[in-house]
C-alpha cells in the first residue's frame, strides 16, 4: 500500500479495519479506536474513523447492504476539510 508513508501507520491502518469489522463494536455501537462517526453536512451516509488521531490520518467508508465499503484514506493535512475532500472526489461516493 503506497498512500500510507509508512509501516506503524499500515498496521494502524490494518487495526481500524479490524474494529470496524468487529460485530461487537457494531452492536454496543463502540469504536474506541477508531471513534467511527457519522460525518454530518452531506446527503449521502459516509462514515469517518481514524486510522491514527495523533498523525491525523482517517478513513472514509459507507455501508451498503450491510457490507462496509472503503472509500477513501485521507491524509493527515487535509482531514480537517472534510466536506471539501468528499466534494472533490465526488464520484467515488455513492
Amino acid at each position: 500500500m503506497k498512500v500510507l508513508p509508512d509501516e506503524q501507520l499500515k498496521i494502524a491502518f490494518l487495526e481500524a479495519l479490524a474494529e470496524l469489522e468487529d460485530n461487537e463494536c457494531h452492536r454496543t455501537r463502540k469504536f474506541p479506536k477508531t471513534r467511527l462517526h457519522k460525518v454530518k453536512g452531506v446527503k449521502q451516509a459516509i462514515y469517518r474513523a481514524d486510522i491514527d488521531k495523533v498523525s491525523g490520518w482517517r478513513i472514509h467508508v459507507q455501508y451498503v447492504k450491510g457490507q462496509i465499503h472503503l472509500k477513501d484514506i485521507i491524509e493527515g493535512q487535509k482531514h480537517d476539510d472534510v466536506l471539501d475532500v468528499i466534494k472533490s472526489k465526488k464520484t467515488r461516493y455513492e
